[in-house]
């Protein structure tokens, strides 16, 4: 038996959904434990892209069950599409795929509130999918949970009474037209006859599976500078990508977990707003984004590059308490002559000690960057470590070295194929 959380190391878009779709064929069980459909995981294999944006990355794999936990929000719209696509591709979910009766469900009053939130206020850079909105709901105890769809009354009055605030909110803030309540309730009581094969008690599920010995893989979404209590608040999700949403997200006790791994870019990027020390505003940003093919699974949007931040790594790891970390698209710096990695932040010559997660002080710090030489020879076709060019060795062992960290697994390329163990 053994319980592995997969973390995003970053601000997010590291590859996670690549890792686990490579680690889900030593697992028999994948479960996601937070985030919304706001996420999208990317795997690419038999000539075929698979994106996906609330199922876990291990459907992909026949012989994985998949487990979405409590602390994912549910977007009904997104997921029967996912279902949908699944089986297109010849993917059968069912008997594989189960949703905790506990989870959050996104209302289509999250979502005009998240854009209409994100066009009027304070820019954070949200994808608008209601993802916020819906864990505010979840956290003033007035969301609507896929349980609440068991019992017609007991749905349609909980929903009722959030219509009736959220159309005082929409009319006075924004001037917006109502809802129609029981449009919505027909919808919903839609949904829940479709969905109803598929829910389950996860955390019996997972229990179980553990007492088997069974191995699990637990799956966040985002990053661990996103985590709304240990990242670059505000400019954050709305829960916990970090290791402890692992245990309140799918029911899994810590004292389960035996392993815990990272996910990094071998450059930085990041979305939406906030600040970011190591970004390229230059031809060097632009090169990163071009070649990285930076643009968002689930918006589309352009990705704001960098150097790779080893001091915000070290913060990662401070927080997570990694074992390893995987390093994904290694390729990227293919054709850099120069590679830069940040080992410090300082502000008028002083350096810091910790991580500032103050946006003030971190727009303010000026990144220390240590130089190392590009190896100039495409890592594409390389499927083990020791066929790598010993210059991109070089920079591996530096990363190690900077954030105490063993790497454990590289990637040079999107395809499942190009993801290869160290050792």
């Amino acid at each position: 038996m053994s319980v592995t959380i997969l973390v995003g190391s970053q601000w997010g878009d590291e590859g996670k959904g690549k890792i686990v779709d490579l680690l889900s064929s030593n697992y028999q069980v994948v479960a996601r434990y937070q985030g919304g459909a706001n996420a999208g995981h990317t795997v690419e294999f038999d000539d075929k892209k698979y994106i996906l944006h609330l199922i876990p990355s291990g459907i992909l794999r026949p012989d994985v069950v998949c487990a979405i936990g409590n602390g994912v929000v549910i977007d009904p719209v997104a997921l029967m599409n996912e279902i949908e696509l699944l089986s297109k591709s010849n993917i059968d979910v069912h008997g594989r795929l189960f949703i905790s009766q506990n989870a959050h469900l996104i209302m289509p009053y999250h979502k005009l509130l998240d854009s209409l939130s994100e066009s009027t206020g304070k820019k954070i850079g949200t994808t608008g999918r209601g993802i916020g909105p819906s864990y505010i709901d979840k956290v003033s105890r007035k969301g609507i949970r896929i349980v609440d769809l068991l019992d017609r009354k007991v749905f349609e009055a909980k929903l009722r009474a959030n219509i009736e605030e959220k159309n005082i909110i929409l009319k006075k803030v924004y001037d917006h037209s109502e809802l129609n309540v029981n449009e919505i309730v027909e919808q919903y009581l839609e949904f829940d006859r479709k969905i109803d094969p598929f829910i389950k008690d996860i955390p019996l599920l997972l229990a179980q599976a553990v007492k088997d010995g069974k191995s699990i893989l637990l799956e966040g979404a985002q990053g661990a500078l996103l985590d709304v209590d240990h990242g670059t608040y505000p400019f954050v999700t709305s829960s916990n990508p970090t290791v402890g949403g692992a245990c309140t997200g799918t029911g899994l006790p810590p004292n389960k977990i035996t392993d815990i791994m990272g996910i990094v870019k071998a450059y930085t990027t990041r979305v939406g707003e906030g600040p970011f020390p190591t970004e390229l505003l230059d031809e060097d940003g632009e090169k990163l984004r071009k070649i990285g093919s930076e643009f968002g699974a689930t918006t589309g949007r352009p990705r704001r590059c960098g150097w790779f931040d080893a001091f915000l790594l070290n913060y990662s790891a401070l927080i997570n308490g990694y074992n390893s970390v995987a390093i994904t698209k290694l390729d990227v710096l293919d054709e850099f002559d120069k590679i830069k990695v940040c080992v410090a932040y300082e502000i008028n010559g002083k350096r810091f000690k910790s991580f500032p997660t103050d946006v003030e002080r971190l727009s303010l710090v000026t990144p220390v960057y240590v130089t190392l030489d590009g190896w100039n020879c495409s890592t594409k076709n390389i499927t083990s470590y020791n066929d790598l060019p010993s210059k991109t060795k070089d920079f591996l062992s530096f990363i190690s070295r900077e954030i105490d960290t063993p790497v454990s697994i590289v990637s040079v390329g999107p395809k499942r194929h190009q993801t290869f163990f160290v050792n």
